[in-house]
């Protein structure tokens, strides 16, 4: 039986390979390079445009439990961002070169995936997962917006700056992890109050790129990927209690905390490039490298991408979708992604695994698979499809969205670890549990 995924990203990559794996043809569809994005640079799937980080990986860290929770569930491209990382303290960084190439090898070299490198302008009345993310294409979002009657909502994402390591000054910026946390995989450019107000009102006062007219009517932005500029404006202190902030690092050269920080995480295996974390911006490209050279240790820095925004598309997944990531009105149509309203890399796949593992169901005429909402991965599902749709905003991995437990703990990192503890047992019963789904994935 042939199924389609539209969209080679994170979740359709994931999705067209436990389709796969449960012995379904697969004709997988991504329209780079016919069509470019805007955001995207190559034609590799899975490419990451923001961040190169998948977060933390410890147990009592929200996205940490969902990589726990994947490996019970045998994700493919959590096996890949494993074997293309590249230190990054307590977090599951990659080289993005690397992870993407890993992913399309991947998918080009499995038998049952046929890779078709073109746009999908309708929706299949076959079986079919639309993961296209949030750069779906006009004529693809058109013809969801027909079938789905409903209006799409839009934020803004943006990407961070990347620069050389060789070039970063190193007798100011200095090498280490919060609280000594990895080896010292962190490059860190320390400011003193006077650099970071100076920073600061250079960010106040720069000139973003312009948005297009039906843009900037009712722009929203990601509460967890603001532009910096727009931190900013906020207030002027925002940015030292949020990216900038310097917690649990000591600047050499003084022997105590800087007043702000910011911190470069490794970009590749070979340690060559660097990412600003957490410095996604819209400046238009000439001025904010000027702005990026009064970071202490950058001033004579090589940026290889400056920062830049992209429009984001999803769709109102409360009115839309079950928790299967199925669409309400057609049993055999899944989204999954984030154009589902799901943020953050590892949710994305994991949304795809879900959607994939739902559609065989449906395939095989078995029951829907609704994971423990006390898991990670179900409480994230159910948030996306039961939010009040008049408020609905796209969410990540947060402990914020899970069932409280059923006695109160007391501290963050035990009670956390209590709500991991649950989630991960849950998960492991609700997989023994059912024989039919544990066969499906080791049948191959």
């Amino acid at each position: 039986m042939r199924v389609t995924v539209i969209g080679g990203g994170l979740a359709g990559s994931e999705a067209a390979w436990q389709l796969a794996e449960r012995g379904f043809e697969v004709d997988l569809y991504e329209m780079r390079p016919k069509r470019t994005t805007g955001a995207h640079v190559s034609d590799r799937l899975a490419e990451l445009v923001c961040s190169n980080s998948l977060g933390s990986k410890l147990r009592d860290r929200a996205s940490g439990l969902l990589q726990y929770e994947l490996r019970l569930l045998r994700s493919k491209l959590l096996e890949c961002a494993e074997s293309s990382s590249v230190p990054a303290g307590g977090a599951l960084a990659v080289d993005r070169e690397l992870f993407a190439q890993t992913v399309t090898d991947a998918i080009y070299q499995h038998p049952k995936i046929t890779l078709i490198r073109d746009e999908m302008p309708s929706i299949p009345a076959t079986p079919t997962i639309i993961a296209t993310g949030p750069l779906t294409s006009p004529t693809l979002a058109k013809a969801i917006a027909d079938l789905t009657g409903e209006e799409y909502l839009y934020f803004y994402d943006a990407v961070s700056p990347i620069v050389v390591s060789d070039t970063i000054n190193m007798e100011i910026a200095f090498r280490a992890s919060r609280y000594d946390r990895g080896d010292d995989d962190y490059i860190n450019c320390p400011m003193n109050k006077e650099e970071y107000q100076r920073f600061v009102s250079a960010l106040k006062s720069a000139e973003t790129t312009e948005l297009r007219d039906f843009e900037r009517e009712d722009p929203k932005f990601f509460e967890g990927c603001l532009p910096i500029e727009q931190m900013a404006h906020r207030g002027d202190d925002t940015l030292a209690h949020g990216p900038m902030r310097p917690v649990g690092l000591r600047d050499p050269r003084i022997g105590k905390r800087p007043y702000a920080i910011v911190q470069l995480r490794r970009d590749n295996v070979a340690g060559t490039l660097y990412n600003l974390v957490g410095f996604q911006t819209n400046i238009k490209w000439g001025q904010q490298e000027e702005i990026l050279r009064l970071i202490p240790g950058l001033e004579n820095a090589e940026f290889i991408r400056m920062g830049q925004m992209h429009r984001n598309t999803f769709i109102n997944s409360p009115v839309l979708l079950r928790p299967t990531m199925a669409f309400k009105h057609r049993t055999d149509l899944f989204f999954a992604g984030q154009i589902v309203g799901v943020e953050g890399y590892i949710g994305n796949v994991a949304t795809g695994l879900v959607a994939a593992v739902n559609l065989a169901r449906v395939l095989h005429n078995r029951s829907e698979w609704i994971l423990p909402p006390t898991s990670m991965l179900g409480a994230l599902c159910h948030y996306v499809t039961n939010a009040d749709p008049n408020y609905f905003q796209p969410m990540k991995a947060n402990f914020g969205i899970m069932p409280e437990l059923p006695e109160r703990v007391k501290g963050k990192r035990d009670r956390y670890n209590s709500y991991s503890d649950r989630a991960l047992e849950d998960l492991a019963a609700s997989i023994a549990n059912d024989s039919s789904f544990v066969s499906s994935i080791v049948m191959n």
